[in-house]
């Protein structure tokens, strides 16, 4: 599902401060957060993984910007180890499996932030109610 404005604009406003490292967005679709993310982090690199073919294509096609790669591939194979922010909009059920490999690859001072859906057993560094349409909440993360 797309990001909706109100939920980017939340989450824009709650981004930290980069000058350099590697922004990956877990799940990139249409490229919502993708595009934007590459436009504030200019001199970062930002990945984006979407496995499904008809997002991923769109977003392939649409992307001119020389620091964001969009991927297709199954992220859960690709490793994080370089992240120094991570998006993520998952289901729960991803969310889970997901908790399991960003505990293994990430290191510590790595930010996670999960849009809908909170890790468990994580204790978020702050949380975001986003006064939406779904009643989004935003979750960030800190290794």
């Amino acid at each position: 599902m797309p990001t909706s404005n109100k939920v980017r604009g939340a989450l824009f406003s709650h981004l930290p401060e980069l000058k350099n490292g590697t922004i990956i967005e877990l799940g990139s679709g249409w490229g919502n957060l993708a595009f934007p993310l590459s436009k504030k982090y200019p001199h970062c690199k930002v990945i984006g993984y979407e496995n499904s073919p008809v997002p991923f294509f769109f977003s392939a096609i649409l992307n001119h910007r020389p620091n964001l790669k969009i991927i297709r591939r199954d992220f859960f194979k690709k490793s994080l180890v370089d992240a120094t922010l991570v998006i993520c909009y998952l289901f729960p059920m991803g969310m889970k499996r997901l908790k399991e490999k960003l505990e293994k690859e990430l290191s510590s001072g790595t930010q996670v932030i999960s849009l809908t859906h909170p890790i468990s057993d994580w204790e978020p560094k702050e949380v975001i109610n986003v006064d939406d349409f779904q009643k989004t909440t935003i979750y960030l993360y800190e290794i």
